[in-house]
């Protein structure tokens, strides 16, 4: 049996961002684009999924189907951290109710890091085409019927195309999303948790990060500790947890971060330091944040104190 409660190992999230552009291609027409997008996670070193068709379903499940793309594409989740790859270019849909999107997802391997820092390949098959060369597989990954009847993204109210512009973005949230089947059967099952909102709709959380006055970062064994050292933590609703550096790519001494495609909801924002300094920071963290519709969020921290752990 599938447990489903969050696993602290595999921390990962991936969104499909599905675009209508707004000019339309004709009567009884529309355009469809749909791009790929992913968000960073600890844990889990590799997650590769094959994607053999997409299409619309119509608000009949006996008909309506228009397939966006039947070229099997091969995609590396976690590369695509905080950007998009586009998977559907302008496909022509009729205009019409359709009730969900739907995935062909026909392989897949993860790879995840053991107790001990190795890491365990669980695949498909042992043949599964996306393997690296010379991967040894551990154990199976079960995707049930997603190979056939297609992964099902289904939306909060139907999806009706008449040639205007309409722009989804559908969370696949990964860290719920597989986990280690019970028992001693060494198998992983891929079991979707997903959201959709309007793209339109979705925003980011930016982090802001600098020095109280008069604050200063230790040395910890002969070397500075600066702001470049940490890291912004952002924390979904379903317990999933992202992070990304600081940077000061203007040079003003604000180090930022910024959390992109985020559906709109409550988050955790927080800030990490390196395990050889302890500091206190104002607002203290974390802090919620409540991310409205079409409305980026910028949330800052100064630091007003630091000592070596």
């Amino acid at each position: 049996m599938l447990t489903h409660a969050r696993r602290a190992n595999l921390v990962a999230g991936f969104a499909i961002a599905l675009l209508l552009p707004l000019m339309g291609c004709g009567s009884g027409d529309g355009k469809v684009s749909i791009l790929l997008t992913d968000a960073p996670g600890d844990g889990v070193e590799t997650a590769v999924v094959t994607i053999s068709q997409i299409y619309l379903q119509g608000g009949d499940e006996e008909g309506g189907r228009v397939v966006l793309r039947d070229e099997p594409v091969t995609v590396s989740l976690l590369d695509l951290a905080n950007s998009t790859s586009e998977l559907v270019s302008e496909a022509v849909v009729p205009d019409g109710d359709y009730s969900q999107l739907r995935f062909v997802i026909t392989g897949g391997y993860l790879e995840t890091k053991n107790a001990d820092g190795s890491t365990s390949i669980f695949a498909t098959s042992n043949n599964y085409a996306g393997l690296p060369e010379g991967a040894v597989v551990a154990g199976q990954l079960h995707m049930p019927s997603y190979g056939s009847s297609g992964l099902k993204v289904k939306f909060d109210e139907k999806l009706t195309i008449e040639g205007e512009q309409k722009i989804l973005l559908v969370d696949f949230d990964v860290a719920q999303s597989f986990g280690k089947e019970a028992g001693n059967s060494g198998r992983w099952v891929m079991s979707p948790v997903i959201k959709a909102a309007e793209v339109t709709a979705s925003a980011s959380i930016t982090v802001e990060v600098k020095l109280g006055a008069g604050v200063v970062l230790p040395t910890v064994e002969g070397t500075a500790v600066t702001l470049a050292d940490f890291h912004a933590v952002l924390i979904n609703d379903a317990g999933s947890r992202e992070t990304l550096p600081l940077t000061d790519e203007n040079a003003d001494g604000t180090f930022e971060a910024t959390f992109k495609f985020l559906i709109p909801g409550t988050f955790q924002v927080d800030v990490e330091s390196p395990a050889s300094v302890s500091i206190s920071t104002t607002p203290g963290d974390p802090v919620t944040v409540q991310l409205a519709s079409g409305r980026d969020s910028t949330q800052a921290f100064v630091v007003s104190g630091a000592q070596p752990q």
